[in-house]
């Protein structure tokens, strides 16, 4: 894993290259099929592009509605997921515009087998969670290649080893809290993934909320009373900060700051920030890597497996 993490600004050298490209019909309109590590990257790209029109799909088959002017892009690191699979099949029978991203696997296969455009990403021997570099750069070939070059500038601008020391303070600081992540709804994706950090590298529960939704529900359960005190000190509040967010978000954020303060509450706020705004996402989430490795470590846990994961996996098959 540490390794992985220090490795990570070189999947930025990654070149895509879709094969059976003639058979992809190009559309502005897309859906991504993917469970997991598989389907963080088209989350990412609507913090990249807010307007970017894609749908994320992470269930079995395909989502109700109009598909036929849509490309459909089935992501599965392994080629294995069963959901990503019966959503192929069905995208098959109906004759859909389809692109698939995997190492390899039955879906790969079955790609090639149906002269279905495909790219095939590195086998790197790294969870799916860790291949973020890989698979956003495969999207961004299929959805348009004007942002590949920019992007390609984190293998050189991007310096994992620059965050690991934050990365370990904080994991020292929230060591026996539940991390609960807040930022706005531009930035949900970095949210979404410090949560799956924590909980696949960290081994740990953790959780995540974005502005304003949460000032209308969410925060209310943190409103320390003498007989919930207990329950609500246990959670560790991380928040993060984005100049580029709404100023009314903005300020949202630093009113709920200062109440969980003064209720008692540990809250942390970080800024996110970089060169531009694919250095930003990445940063933020080369740190979350950092914070959930040492969280691991610090509890004296494995960081890379998923255990329970691969247990559940067996299981279903029974």
């Amino acid at each position: 894993m540490q390794e992985a993490i220090l490795n990570f600004n070189k999947q930025f050298l990654f070149e895509p290259e879709i094969k059976n490209s003639k058979n992809l019909a190009r559309k502005k309109s897309f859906v991504s099929i993917g469970m997991g590590g598989s389907n963080l990257a088209p989350k990412l790209l609507k913090s990249w592009k807010p307007d970017l029109d894609i749908l994320v799909h992470s269930d079995y088959g395909l989502p109700e509605g109009e598909l036929k002017n849509k490309t459909i892009i089935i992501s599965s690191y392994s080629g294995n997921t069963e959901e990503s699979i019966d959503a192929f099949e069905i995208g098959k029978k109906h004759n859909l515009s389809m692109v698939v991203i995997s190492t390899g696997g039955k879906l790969l296969d079955l790609a090639i087998k149906n002269k279905i455009p495909y790219i095939q990403m590195p086998n790197a021997g790294i969870q799916p969670r860790m291949a973020l570099g890989f698979s956003i750069k495969a999207f961004l070939k299929i959805i348009g290649e004007e942002e590949l070059k920019n992007i390609s500038k984190l293998a050189t601008t991007l310096n994992p080893s620059d965050y690991e020391e934050e990365g370990k303070k904080l994991a020292k600081s929230f060591k026996n809290h539940i991390p609960v992540v807040y930022s706005s709804t531009r930035n949900l994706s970095i949210a979404y993934n410090w949560k799956i950090k924590f909980n696949e590298t960290g081994k740990i529960p953790a959780f995540y909320n974005v502005f304003p939704e949460l000032n209308h529900n969410e925060m209310t359960g943190f409103d320390l009373k003498d007989a919930t005190r207990e329950l609500s000190q246990k959670f560790y509040f991380i928040l993060f900060k984005d100049k580029d967010d709404d100023p009314r978000i903005q300020k949202r954020m630093g009113v709920l700051e200062n109440l969980y303060k003064n209720r008692g509450l540990s809250i942390q706020t970080i800024e996110i920030k970089g060169e531009n705004i694919w250095h930003k996402i990445f940063g933020a989430l080369i740190l979350a890597d950092w914070a959930a490795y040492h969280t691991a470590l610090e509890y004296g846990l494995e960081a890379e497996q998923v255990p329970m994961v691969e247990e559940f996996k067996k299981l279903i098959l029974d």
